[in-house]
Parts: C-alpha cells; sequence; structure tokens
C-alpha cells in the first residue's frame, strides 16, 4: 500500500465519520434530545488523541525492529503530530476564551 493509497483511506474514513457524526446529531436534535454535551465531545477527542498516540507508538517501535514498513511508520508518525497539533490549538482556544470571559465586566 502506498502512502497516497493511505492518506486517500484516511479522508475517506474521516468524512464517513463526519457524516455519521452529523447525522446522529440532526437526529437527536429532531427528536428534541440533547446530541451530548462539550465536556463529552472533549473527552472523546482526547480518547482519540491517546489512541492514535498509542498507535503511532506501536508502529514506530514495530519499525524499530524491522516489522514494519517505512512507510507505514512516517504515516503513522505524521498523524500523531497532526493530532497533537490540534490539540494543542484547541487547548489554546479553549484557554484565551476562558481568558476572555474573565475579563467580561459584570
Amino acid at each position: 500500500m502506498t502512502a497516497a493509497n493511505s492518506i486517500s483511506q484516511a479522508v475517506s474514513a474521516y468524512a464517513s465519520a463526519a457524516r455519521d457524526l452529523g447525522t446522529q446529531g440532526m437526529e437527536a436534535r429532531d427528536k428534541g434530545e440533547a446530541s451530548g454535551d462539550f465536556a463529552d465531545l472533549v473527552q472523546s477527542a482526547l480518547r482519540e488523541a491517546s489512541r492514535i498516540a498509542e498507535q503511532s507508538e506501536r508502529v514506530s517501535f514495530q519499525g524499530i525492529q524491522d516489522r514494519a514498513d517505512l512507510n507505514q511508520v512516517i504515516t503513522a508518525v505524521a498523524e500523531a503530530e497532526v493530532t497533537l497539533q490540534t490539540v494543542v490549538a484547541i487547548r489554546d482556544k479553549v484557554l484565551e476564551a476562558y481568558r476572555q470571559i474573565t475579563r467580561m465586566p459584570i
């Protein structure tokens, strides 16, 4: 499997998951139910980021032991890097929002 195929599959999987999440949210809204609160969203995102990091470590160790293809190692590490950058960016935005809220006059 080439890196381009892996990336295409990842993009397809992401698009499918996004569609599924959007459909579930619309169904819950149509039923008058809450589709979950912000804390649940954050927790699930952190669990997914943790899973990606663990998978990246596993593939990296397999690469060190010469049991994984170099493309798999590079893809896993790049995915972990993007995930970490995303988590840090979200953290920064949340902290900035908190700072703005604390500066609001009452």
